[in-house]
């Protein structure tokens, strides 16, 4: 089968030819809602990625943006359209706009000139009473020019990828209802931080509400985020449920690489999948959703 890693970052900081202004990936020593990020403050570049299990070989691969204080966020895009185009590898892009900044338009028709590019995330990530694990301010669903930019995706032919925290789901799945002609998937299996029975209690109703709407998807990715190198319990737990919410061809992987190698090695994650994803499921799992939506032509 083909198999597509859905949910990848590639950076080098700390080559000036590749340097774009990264911000945190500088920034040693800051810890993030993850983790201690400092063993991935550095260079992380398509071989490497593509070395890291041997014994998988991908077919195709999707870059997510990295840092949204990047000065020029079309910068980036530009890299990974020259290291595919270098490699032979396709990466599809996820680039940067801030959806409601004056020069968003004009950001994302500059995206739109490298060809593989295929949409937008913006983490919306946000909660009140922990601002150590927000990453925005958490006012861009109700902020009329981010809805404006959001709608023009579907005339763009963009999705977008979707990073939240249960808490907010609800009024995400409200606002979506409106744009069935945008794709999105959800990220990092929909963010379940807090595994208490309350918290996923709220993870369960947050992802119920997305999952009736049929033009959201969602990535099984990022389990080191939420449950280190602990893919036993709660991993298993939240996995079944997404199979089982959204169906074997709206669900995809992606391995957050390098993020997730802070606590996991590639072939420990592709082996959950294999344990988890039925075998009649896992082609689709695997690569053919991730394909569809991302616009490959393998």
């Amino acid at each position: 089968m083909n198999i597509i890693d859905a949910h990848h970052h590639l950076w080098a900081p700390f080559t000036p030819e590749t340097d774009l202004g990264y911000v945190w990936l500088k920034d040693i020593g800051a810890m993030k809602p993850f983790g201690d990020p400092t063993p991935i403050q550095r260079d992380y570049l398509l071989d490497e990625f593509l070395g890291e299990d041997p014994a998988t070989k991908l077919a195709g691969s999707v870059h997510l943006q990295v840092d949204p204080r990047i000065p020029d966020p079309v910068a980036e895009t530009a890299l990974i359209q020259s290291l595919s185009d270098a490699s032979g590898h396709p990466i599809m892009t996820v680039g940067f706009v801030d959806l409601a900044a004056p020069e968003a338009e004009k950001q994302l028709k500059w995206h739109c000139v490298y060809p593989n590019f295929r949409g937008v995330r913006q983490i919306l990530s946000h909660l009140p009473e922990r601002p150590e694990i927000s990453f925005s301010d958490g006012t861009q669903l109700s902020n009329p020019t981010w809805q404006r930019n959001f709608a023009s995706f579907a005339e763009l032919g963009l999705s977008f990828d979707l990073m939240l925290y249960p808490e907010q789901m609800p009024q995400a799945a409200a606002f979506l209802a409106k744009h069935p002609g945008v794709p999105v998937v959800l990220e990092h299996l929909g963010s379940p931080y807090d595994t208490t029975p309350e918290g996923m209690a709220r993870w369960h109703k947050g992802m119920k509400a997305l999952a009736a709407l049929p033009h959201v998807h969602v990535k099984l990715s990022g389990y080191a985020m939420y449950f280190q190198s602990h893919l036993s319990g709660a991993a298993i737990e939240v996995t079944q449920a997404i199979l089982e919410m959204f169906g074997p061809n709206r669900v995809m992987f992606g391995s957050n690489f390098p993020v997730d190698k802070l606590h996991l090695t590639y072939a420990d994650v592709v082996a959950f999948m294999k344990a988890q994803v039925p075998s009649d499921s896992l082609e689709a799992v695997m690569g053919a959703n991730a394909s569809k939506f991302y616009k490959f032509n393998l």
